[in-house]
């Protein structure tokens, strides 16, 4: 029996084997307006499958009666389908701000903790919030009052600033449970914090209509994510942002976020195993030294090391403090090498080139190198093709080397110092984590650690700068903020990182009051590190942009490139024509009055002023240029082509341009030649005339003002063609050739050197 229960008494009986009776038309009519009624009452899951099995109904009945003759095995499916609510997915997807919406509808004490002043989104994550928190919504909403400066609470400003101050709270109690990275609730939360930022003040029609498949920004993600360090890093967010967005067109949906969060929770797991295992045990308990990746344990992807000639293959141990490298015998690894990463031992990392007897071809290898080893050492990381296992090494191994450069820069010591090691640890956490889920095929390694990014970005140093004096606060401002201010910060990396049961350096004997309580985000206002790191990476966005432009004017073929590099130089070309032009005298009357001017202003000491005032009219010039092409295209370069050349053609170019390096590198060599054979007396007539004009420049310079040497040298250039001087001046020229050639080189002998192999 099946009954459709309403106003009307609408009820049938099925049995098996039996056809439906015909029912009127108006009755189903009926029942079906009447579920359609009840439609415009508030929503729910029972007044919709209502109203489908209304539909059902109308659509068996207005059948004839053979057309409806079903087995009873239909029927029944029909029945089971309906009462079960299997056919949800006609209503579309509905998110658990729907569900939660009407369950504070239905609840009649759901007012108390509705804040007036947030939108329905926002009010259900800070009804979350709450309950974790365990203390009423007029509670939280005074607390924020009383801590909150105005600035904060001004009403343009109020909602978003108390939710965050909700979310930071919470999260801070959160991240207190173990294993909440796997909790689906933590992460579900963490999501819709970032759903309420994006829209968190009241609307004027207080309702939520939210999709399954709703995504976030990246300013919510850059907000939120950061209060659980373990997620994001202040520094590394919009490009963490970018990487998970890659394929869904710069916008954060759920379903990559939880496979983001399963991956770091997998990947912590790993780390802590590791560090729990009793590979290097004895090393590693002096310093207090965790493990954080290990390569070489497979034999199809083995870790190389070489040094000088020698090449072992073997296992590889990156810690918080050092590399280490166990060379593989024949079924144990010999003791482990130590590469310290924390000292300053002016260590060099680098990418390097390997390849077998010596050739450098493979790009697949670090370099180290230190003041503690007598040769440096190469480490490589074979693979068929690419070299992204070298990356990832490379990038992490660089990444502690930068941290405790960090570290002994700024004097850290202390909770402070593990602090910095923490965040350091976490962003290859999350570097692990991305490579696991593998959200993009070419992944930039660097752009996700913090100390690599540091390096790379114009300002770097001065973020670096700004995180070391937040480290080394006054242990007094450190007590104020670990009072009532603390919960307007988010949590900090330490306190995540021992959350989780990790242990840091001194971190395992220093009490709980001692260690730092806050974070790098603050309710309502942008911390010192964030502003250096927007500047820096505005800055960046400008290097980038300059970038594209220099790409995009690259040519190939040196014919083509000597003509763009002759187009340019036309202005410097014609201005050195013109100065040749003055000097010998082709115009007579140019060059005299080139030549009364500049003595007029040597004369009169006003050489200074004169280049000051080719500078400001260069200024000038600028100026109005902008002001007269705004809106205008850019002027471009226009070259003419060369003639085009093949391959033996542009062989033979190079070859011509080779030798006539090699031409002018002779004569330079020859003229050192001669000047030594003169200074060394090889040739004593020409070492006495040498000796006396030296003597006669010395006393010049030593006598003579020197404005008169200026003017002399002035009138010496641009009047040696002049009519007057001109057959006197061909005639010393020729002269001091003559004596020029006459000086002979001196002796040069070239000795081969053996090769010495190193054994």
């Amino acid at each position: 029996m099946t009954k459709l229960h309403g106003k009307s008494s609408l009820s049938l009986s099925l049995s098996v084997g039996q056809t439906l009776p015909t029912i009127p038309l108006s009755l189903v009519k009926a029942e079906i307006d009447e579920k359609e009624a009840a439609l415009s009452t508030p929503f729910s899951v029972g007044n919709a499958r209502a109203a489908l099995t209304a539909v059902f109904v109308g659509l068996i009945y207005s059948s004839t009666a053979s057309e409806m003759a079903v087995s009873s095995r239909t029927r029944n499916m029909l029945e089971n389908l309906v009462r079960e609510g299997s056919f949800k997915w006609l209503l579309g997807h509905r998110s658990s701000f729907n569900e939660e919406y009407e369950e504070m509808t239905r609840s009649p004490c759901a007012r108390n903790n509705w804040i007036s002043e947030l939108s329905v989104i926002a009010n259900i994550v800070v009804r979350r919030c709450l309950k974790i928190l365990g203390i009423p919504a007029t509670e939280l909403q005074e607390s924020f009052n009383s801590e909150a400066s105005d600035s904060i609470k001004h009403p343009s400003r109020y909602a978003r600033n108390i939710l965050e101050y909700c979310c930071f709270r919470a999260l801070a109690v959160s991240i207190k449970v173990n294993d909440y990275l796997a909790d689906k609730k933590f992460r579900r939360l963490t999501f819709d914090m970032m759903v309420a930022w994006e829209a968190p003040a009241a609307p004027s029609e207080p309702s939520v209509h939210v999709d399954e498949c709703i995504s976030v920004g990246i300013e919510a993600f850059s907000r939120i994510a950061p209060a659980v360090p373990i997620i994001a890093n202040v520094i590394i967010s919009e490009n963490l942002f970018e990487v998970l967005t890659a394929s869904t067109g710069g916008r954060l949906q759920f379903s990559i976020y939880d496979k983001y969060l399963n991956a770091l929770e997998r990947a912590l797991r790993k780390m802590k195993t590791q560090s729990e295992s009793s590979l290097l045990s004895v090393v590693r308990l002096s310093k207090g030294e965790k493990i954080l990746e290990v390569d070489g344990t497979v034999t199809t992807q083995p870790v190389l090391e070489h040094v000088g000639i020698s090449t072992w293959p073997g296992r590889l141990i990156l810690t918080d403090h050092a590399i280490y490298f166990e060379a593989l015998r024949v079924v144990s690894f010999d003791k482990a090498k130590c590469y310290d990463l924390s000292d300053d031992l002016k260590q060099v990392v680098k990418p390097e080139l390997t390849g077998p007897w010596g050739t450098r071809l493979f790009d697949k290898a670090v370099f180290y190198k230190s003041i503690s080893l007598s040769e440096p050492v190469i480490i490589e990381f074979p693979e068929l093709k690419g070299h992204t296992r070298r990356d990832y090494w490379l990038a992490i191994i660089r990444e502690i080397l930068y941290v405790h450069r960090f570290i002994n820069k700024f004097q850290i010591k202390g909770v402070e110092r593990d602090e910095a090691l923490s965040k350091a640890v976490l962003g290859i956490v999350r570097l692990q984590a991305i490579q696991d889920i593998s959200l993009v095929v070419h992944l930039n390694c660097e752009s996700l650690l913090m100390f690599n990014l540091c390096d790379q970005l114009p300002g770097g140093d001065l973020i670096l700068e700004t995180l070391g004096n937040m480290l080394t606060l006054r242990e007094s401002d450190q007590t104020d903020k670990s009072q009532s201010g603390s919960r307007m910060y988010s949590s900090s990396a330490l306190d995540m990182v021992s959350n989780l049961g990790f242990v840091f350096g001194s971190s395992s004997n220093s009490h709980a009051e001692n260690r730092l309580v806050v974070g790098d985000i603050t309710v309502g206002k942008m911390t010192s590190l964030e502003r250096a790191v927007k500047k820096s990476k505005n800055n960046y966005a400008k290097v980038v942009v300059a970038q594209a432009t220099i790409d995009g004017v690259k040519v190939d073929g040196f014919e083509t490139n000597f003509a763009v590099m002759k187009e340019l130089f036309f202005p410097v070309l014609a201005l050195r024509q013109c100065l040749f032009s003055l000097a010998y005298w082709e115009d007579p009357l140019h060059s005299f009055v080139f030549c009364s001017v500049f003595t007029f202003i040597i004369c009169r000491q006003w050489l200074g002023y004169s280049f000051a005032l080719i500078l400001i009219f260069a200024a000038i010039f600028m100026v109005l240029t902008r002001l007269f092409s705004q809106g205008n295209p850019v002027d471009v370069v226009k070259v003419i082509a060369p003639p085009p050349t093949n391959k033996m053609e542009q062989l033979l170019a190079v070859q011509n341009a080779i030798s006539q390096a090699e031409g002018f590198i002779q004569d330079g060599n020859i003229v050192l030649l001669k000047l030594r054979a003169l200074l060394l007396t090889m040739f004593p007539q020409a070492s006495m005339k040498f000796a006396v004009a030296l003597l006669l420049m010395a006393s010049i310079l030593a006598f003579v003002p020197s404005r008169y040497i200026v003017l002399l040298l002035f009138l010496e250039t641009f009047t040696r063609y002049s009519p007057p001087r001109r057959a006197s001046t061909e005639r010393w020229m020729r002269r001091l050739r003559e004596w020029w050639f006459s000086i002979p080189a001196a002796p040069v002998v070239i000795e081969k050197e053996e090769d010495k192999k190193r054994k």
